[in-house]
């Protein structure tokens, strides 16, 4: 967060023991957290640069006691910071340091209401953990998609209020595109109950949209509607050293016709992003000690078991890397030959921010731009950013099928957090002055939050912002739903 930032007014009714009292009755006292230790892990960020204060943590059982605990709040104008897993990395679920509110933890709200194999759709609770409904539509032989490096801590309300990405947005799209119907507690108590399983519902306004990338600010998803998609039976995972991130954007293109649109991801990874995970995360094996600055992950599956005797992914992409290597892209590469190998190569994907961590202070910037236009954006961006800081340790990388780039740098060796975070204000210009430049986004899959809200206010529109808080305000007039998130009032 910048150092000049100022937080926005947010309400400051306190919890009177009276209130307390009330939300006693609703959720019991198991539903509650008092003191300061407990509360701790919830009012910090998963990075650790974060911490809010509450004057309590609600942890509600049901929907009915959300319904009830939001009410009692909104009688009285008490601020409410809603969090799934706690897994953000903008601040959207970290209460500021004045929230005098509550914390609305939905972790208690994990079950699994149905799984509809004929309608390949799931109803869930918005605190099921992202990879506990991945192994339950396993088990179902049907696929849930939505895969991203905290998927095991991770909620799938908080997924869907902040939008997710992950690795198979390329194929399979961003959260919002993954469900079908939400039920959501507003801001004033009431319950919309929009767990319809349709695929087709053109009835006036989408409303479940509004809820999916609000990261809370306009009421607290608590079921949802999930798609599912048959499980993949056949599935090749290669690593590649690439030419550059031009010849991984022309390897992609060529990859959908060769794999016949059976393309599930494509991440690019660069060499000192590779050993930063190699140092830092135990037991990763480097698949391909080349030498070249670029890799790419690339996966392709199908829902066909492999026929006796027939071309898998496997064979048809070993003979659509030999082409490439003709070609001049790809300079060597490896297919996994069995699940280990594969897991392998994804831990090293996404160990990407635990590494990151260990290895110090750094700076990132989840940003998008077209497809077409990601080598030209990581070319310009980097030569940008060693303009202001030459010693800065860039590692680009990201989900390039979709345009999206994890544009990071790690602070020049033996500089500190506090001297880097000096450089941060005219790093940040630049590079999202770029983004814009590009017609992309400075926001790609991990939300506004706290950390980017004077940037959004910064890069949209004054119509877009104003048509967004004449939303909040008409939805949520007390702004007491996750107040100063995204917009400032």
């Amino acid at each position: 967060m910048p150092d000049t930032f100022t937080p926005p007014a947010i309400p400051t009714t306190p919890v009177t023991p009276a209130i307390l009292d009330g939300l006693r009755t609703i959720v019991g006292d198991k539903g509650l957290i008092l003191d300061e230790q407990g509360k701790e892990p919830f009012v910090r960020d998963w990075r650790g640069t974060l911490i809010g204060t509450a004057a309590v943590v609600v942890r509600p059982g049901n929907t009915d006691e959300v319904a009830k605990v939001v009410k009692l709040c909104f009688d009285h104008g008490i601020a409410i910071v809603p969090q799934g897993g706690n897994t953000g990395l903008m601040g959207g679920g970290t209460p500021y340091p004045g929230h005098t509110g509550i914390l609305l933890s939905l972790g208690r709200m994990n079950k699994v209401v149905e799984v509809d194999v004929v309608g390949y759709s799931m109803t869930v609770e918005a605190g099921c953990v992202l990879q506990t409904l991945q192994e339950t539509a396993a088990s179902h032989d049907r696929f849930f998609p939505l895969s991203l490096g905290a998927q095991g801590s991770c909620m799938i309300g908080g997924n869907l209020s902040t939008n997710a990405g992950g690795v198979q947005v390329l194929r399979y799209g961003n959260a919002r595109n993954l469900v079908l119907g939400l039920e959501v507690v507003l801001p004033n108590g009431e319950v919309w109950n929009g767990l319809r399983s349709l695929k087709k519902d053109n009835t006036g306004y989408d409303l479940k949209h509004l809820f999916m990338g609000a990261e809370g600010t306009l009421g607290v998803i608590t079921k949802a509607v999930l798609k599912l998609w048959p499980a993949p039976k056949d599935v090749a995972t290669a690593w590649l050293a690439v030419r550059d991130p031009q010849a991984a954007i022309e390897i992609l293109s060529e990859a959908h016709a060769a794999s016949e649109d059976n393309v599930g991801s494509c991440e690019l990874m660069s060499r000192a992003g590779t050993d930063m995970v190699l140092r830092h995360i135990p037991g990763v094996q480097d698949p391909l000690k080349a030498d070249t600055n670029w890799f790419l992950l690339l996966e392709w599956s199908s829902s066909r078991p492999k026929a006796d005797g027939a071309e898998g992914m496997a064979e048809k992409m070993e003979q659509f890397l030999a082409d490439q290597m003709e070609a001049g892209r790809v300079l060597d590469a490896v297919i996994a030959q069995n699940e280990a190998q594969a897991r392998n190569m994804w831990v090293i994907r996404e160990s990407v921010a635990p590494a990151s961590r260990a290895e110090g202070g750094g700076l990132s910037f989840d940003v998008s731009v077209a497809t077409s236009k990601v080598p030209a954006f990581i070319d310009q961006g980097v030569k940008a950013v060693l303009d202001i800081l030459p010693s800065i340790r860039p590692y680009p990388l990201g989900h390039i099928g979709d345009g999206n780039i994890h544009f990071s740098f790690m602070a020049p060796k033996g500089m500190d957090r506090e001297t880097l975070r000096q450089y941060s204000p005219a790093i940040t210009r630049a590079v999202n002055d770029l983004v814009r430049d590009m017609a992309g986004s400075i926001s790609a899959e991990h939300g506004i939050g706290i950390e980017k809200i004077d940037e959004l206010a910064h890069y949209r529109s004054k119509i877009e912002l104003d048509t967004m808080r004449a939303l909040k305000r008409a939805i949520d007039p007390k702004n007491i739903m996750n107040p100063g998130k995204i917009l400032r009032l």
